[in-house]
């Protein structure tokens, strides 16, 4: 009985203030009934039952107070913050198909991680095709989900001639290689802007995945939604065919000209694009929103479950707990799209980087930027606090990639990179023939 007292008093004693207060009332309540009631006959024969309740220790946090949302809590869609442009309506972006250029230090089983893959998935795949483990620079990758995040589908193009398929079947993953002869050629096409982009890049003779490696090239140095007509793109690709049919195209290069200034982007070797003296086209990512790592108090989890329901809630994000009126920073440069109050995420701010990165900080206090605002890496967005439905101060922080949640304490964000040494010197190898090719034109 004294163990029971003890551990209720423990338990007792790490709720808030005003839930022990409330607690206390609502115990006190029967007891003053049971005063002012004297004729009130408990014999030594009366009989009082009662069944036990028991609580597992790993379900106790369920009852506690918690420095993030609530656990079956929504925050606002994404689909409300992100832009509405000809880029985002014309061009399809379904979240379920991806693609990934391998780059140095890359390995598959931390491609997939990111994007929240199956982890079972994962390892299936490398136990049928050891050489999964022996991914090369500048091979590419494209994989299908389903809404489990598991693989439906997966394509690795190892070389020009050689592409692997993984389909999903019951019994796991069948793998079909297809060998054939391949041939190489290079196109130069020149877009001229006449009101659209897009529409000025079809009309050009470039299909969807051109325009958007395009866009994905050039989206840290030019804002395609404010281009002039008379501006225009040379474009650089190389057309593979295996056995006689098209297979895919990559981008090696563009160029872009309006009337004062010229831009470039150039793939190296790694896959990355820089510009024409080998400096990375970013000005990179900062890991964490505020000036030190705080403790993270709820973790990234898109399978979180609630204890008592078992319903799936997922957190989209990594709640830090920091005091009120902790200075909260941008991540990386970008432009404000949301700078509002909600009644869930409280005051938050949603910051899109670039056509790919969107991050958002909620729970705020102030905030110091309004929507269209254009901010740098490391400056001043806003002071943390404990709005919305929140039970303790913190900040909740969110990575979107390709308009999908990641976790941003794991994800492969853009970093502030250059080209040194032997790989700097083959690269400018390469720029004067991109160069040359893009300057026929």
């Amino acid at each position: 009985m004294q163990k029971q007292l003890k551990a209720f008093s423990l338990l007792f004693y790490e709720l808030f203030s005003f839930h022990r207060i409330l607690l206390s009332v609502l115990m006190s309540v029967p007891l003053s009934i049971s005063i002012a009631q004297p004729n009130l006959d408990l014999t030594d024969h009366t009989k009082i039952s009662a069944k036990p309740i028991y609580v597992k220790q790993h379900h106790i946090h369920a009852f506690l107070p918690k420095d993030s949302e609530p656990i079956d809590d929504s925050s606002p869609s994404p689909d409300e913050d992100v832009l509405k442009d000809e880029i985002d309506t014309d061009i399809s972006n379904e979240t379920s198909t991806h693609e990934h250029i391998v780059s140095k230090g890359d390995a598959f089983s931390t491609i997939l991680h990111q994007y929240d893959v199956e982890q079972v998935d994962i390892r299936q795949l490398i136990k049928i095709d050891i050489e999964m483990h022996h991914l090369q620079v500048g091979q590419k990758l494209s994989w299908t989900l389903n809404e489990g995040h598991q693989i439906e589908h997966l394509i690795w193009e190892r070389s020009q001639s050689e592409k692997r398929y993984y389909d999903r079947t019951k019994e796991g993953f069948k793998v079909s290689i297809l060998f054939g002869t391949g041939e190489l050629y290079q196109k130069i096409t020149k877009v001229v802007v006449n009101g659209s982009f897009i529409n000025s890049a079809k009309f050009s003779g470039l299909n969807s995945q051109e325009i958007r490696e395009v866009i994905t090239a050039l989206q840290w140095q030019i804002d395609f939604r404010k281009l002039h007509d008379g501006d225009y793109f040379e474009i650089l690709t190389m057309h593979a065919t295996l056995n006689g049919a098209k297979q895919h195209s990559d981008l090696l290069g563009v160029r872009f000209c309006n009337v004062s200034q010229d831009y470039y982007a150039i793939r190296a070797a790694d896959g990355k694009f820089y510009d024409r003296n080998g400096s990375g086209l970013t000005s990179g990512f900062m890991r964490f929103p505020t000036f030190r790592k705080y403790r993270v108090s709820s973790p990234f989890n898109p399978r979180r479950k609630n204890p008592i329901t078992g319903r799936i809630a997922p957190h989209k994000g990594v709640d830090f707990a920091v005091p009120i009126g902790t200075p909260v920073l941008s991540i990386g440069n970008g432009e404000v799209i949301v700078s509002t109050f909600s009644d869930t995420a409280g005051n938050y701010i949603a910051i899109r980087h670039g056509r790919q990165y969107m991050t958002r900080y909620m729970h705020l206090k102030t905030l110091f930027v309004k929507k269209g605002q254009k901010v740098k890496r490391g400056e001043y967005i806003a002071l943390s606090g404990n709005t919305g439905r929140s039970t303790g101060p913190h900040i909740h922080f969110e990575t979107w990639i390709n308009n999908q949640a990641v976790n941003p304490l794991t994800a492969r964000l853009p970093s502030m990179a250059c080209l040194t040494g032997k790989e700097l010197l083959v690269y400018l190898t390469r720029v004067k023939k991109v160069l040359f090719q893009l300057h026929k034109e």
